[in-house]
């Protein structure tokens, strides 16, 4: 049986190294290489673009990631409006080169099928080739849920269509979908929470040893 990591938030110090995790875990995939369809470029392209997210998503958002970097999941925390990544035009420019508009048209698509109800945008659940089919995948998801769970909110991701059936075991419902030009399939999917499960963020991969109820009736014994 596979030892699921620890998950936790990540650090300013993560940002680089979780970048690096998304541009990799993405760079097979159909998405990626219509981002960036020449693959001598591709890698470095999407790392360079992922730092804008990562660094946006730790002012405006939350990174959870496995200790041992094998995934991330990147989320925005779109309770009201958020503002783009600082000098964002020029710095995707800067990154994505003579691909930059690709990048662009990506965002200008996306952003109309999103919904404006304060949410929790999931923009990136990415997991490592090599640690793929070890329950990873499910145990960020459950992480996560139990985080927006705890405090009622819906969220939204876009996702390929091979990965509707994990998303629904989670809750997520598709929506229509949205077929890029000359380009593959994403299916956004949206989630409603569900309060009345545990209170506190599960973390399948450290389980906690004492229940919060039984903690505050110990304390209250001393």
């Amino acid at each position: 049986m596979d030892v699921i990591p620890r998950i936790r938030a990540a650090r300013w110090a993560d940002k680089e190294p979780v970048a690096a995790l998304i541009a990799y875990a993405l760079h097979s995939g159909p998405l990626a290489q219509w981002l960036v369809p020449d693959p001598t470029c591709r890698q470095r392209i999407l790392t360079d673009v992922a730092v804008i997210w990562v660094e946006h998503a730790m002012f405006f958002g939350d990174i959870q990631i496995m200790d041992d970097l094998s995934a991330a999941a990147m989320g925005f925390h779109r309770y009201r409006s958020i503002p783009p990544p600082s000098n964002y035009h020029s710095r995707l420019a800067d990154a994505a080169g003579p691909h930059v508009r690709q990048f662009e048209l990506l965002d200008q698509l996306l952003t109309p099928v999103r919904p404006t109800e304060p949410h929790h945008h999931l923009a990136v659940l990415a997991v490592l080739p090599a640690a793929q089919r070890r329950g990873i995948g499910k145990a960020m998801l459950t992480h996560h849920e139990s985080r927006v769970d705890r405090i009622d909110m819906p969220s939204w991701t876009e996702i390929a269509p091979d990965s509707q059936d994990l998303y629904r075991k989670h809750g997520y419902l598709p929506r229509p979908t949205l077929t890029l030009p000359d380009g593959p399939v994403l299916v956004p999917m949206g989630r409603n929470p569900h309060p009345n499960r545990g209170s506190w963020p599960l973390n399948t991969a450290r389980p906690a040893t004492v229940t919060a109820p039984a903690r505050a009736q110990s304390d209250a014994q001393r």
